[in-house]
């Protein structure tokens, strides 16, 4: 039998192997890498990042944080220097972010489109339309008689930035004082849509978070698709290590090339709802790139295969 020392002995000698598992596992947690990645909530709330970065962390061994807002706001995080790279939507954003040089390598990895929701009734008759200034149209002249509601994001998004760009082309600058009916929420895609639902009103929203959430608004229908002007491609930038040298460039161009290996690009394709496709992975599809505002695709492409992580 032992006696007392030598169970002491014991005990402490397993006390030590537990501290030292432990103190290994902060080691590996505290010096592992990470990469913050600001980008829109579609990408978030339709859950295509909840699906994909698991993926890259286990293999890379590289933490993603994500901060999900609206693509202004990514944006505007990444030039304060708080992200090392953006996943976004909104041409004219992330051109002005490029030619600042805030942002660099701007890459398209996969689109999706935006559809106009509204009520089952539909007041403003737009149901099978697919020309989306026509439905845009059609609803101002319903809000204006007191029939009809349309809720804006309000919040610089991509989604919104699209959104105006069809007022604009009915010569229309919308704003709560002078029309009634369109209401300015300044959130995100799925408070907009829940709002929608309550109010029994039309919004813009893009298919992903739609698909994601539809089952929750039974007030609402998919009514308008199918335009040009509809098709919400995604770019993925990173952050210019000239501007901020303290952030993790090499992280950043790690989660971009896998974004666009063929191994993500089949992940992005195989992501569905109900059986549908959420995006369309894009990133080698040249011609359909330069179709969707990304002249440069190749070369962009080329330099992040060039790159060693």
């Amino acid at each position: 039998m032992w006696g007392p020392s030598k169970m002491l002995s014991i005990a402490l000698l397993a006390t030590f192997a537990v501290i030292g598992a432990l103190a290994y596992e902060h080691y590996n947690v505290s010096t592992r890498q990470m990469v913050v990645l600001a980008t829109t909530t579609s990408t978030y709330d339709s859950g295509l990042l909840e699906y994909l970065i698991p993926k890259f962390e286990a293999e890379q061994g590289i933490s993603v944080h994500i901060i999900s807002v609206g693509t202004g706001q990514a944006i505007e995080a990444a030039k304060r220097g708080d992200a090392d790279l953006v996943l976004v939507h909104s041409r004219q954003l992330e051109l002005d972010f490029i030619n600042s040089s805030y942002g660099i390598h701007r890459a398209c990895v996969m689109y999706n489109d935006f559809i106009i929701i509204g009520p089952a009734d539909d007041p403003a008759n737009i149901s099978g339309l697919t020309n989306a200034t026509e439905a845009f149209r059609r609803i101002a002249e319903e809000g204006n008689q007191g029939r009809a509601l349309f809720i804006s994001r309000a919040d610089r998004s991509g989604t919104y930035m699209v959104e105006l760009s069809i007022w604009e082309n009915l010569g229309m600058v919308p704003s709560t004082i002078a029309q009634r009916w369109y209401l300015e929420a300044g959130a995100g895609m799925g408070a907009v849509m829940r709002m929608a639902n309550e109010k029994r009103a039309y919004t813009i929203a893009d298919r992903a978070t739609w698909l994601s959430f539809k089952s929750q608004l039974p007030n609402l229908r998919a009514l308008v698709q199918g335009d040009l002007v509809l098709l919400n491609p995604y770019a993925i930038i990173l952050v210019n290590p000239e501007k901020y040298p303290q952030r993790n460039f090499n992280g950043a161009i790690a989660l971009a090339k896998w974004m666009i290996s063929e191994e993500g690009q089949s992940l992005i394709a195989g992501f569905k709802k109900e059986g549908e496709a959420l995006f369309t992975p894009i990133a080698r599809n040249y011609e359909r790139a330069h179709q969707l505002g990304f002249p440069n695709q190749e070369e962009e492409i080329a330099w992040y295969d060039s790159q060693r992580t």
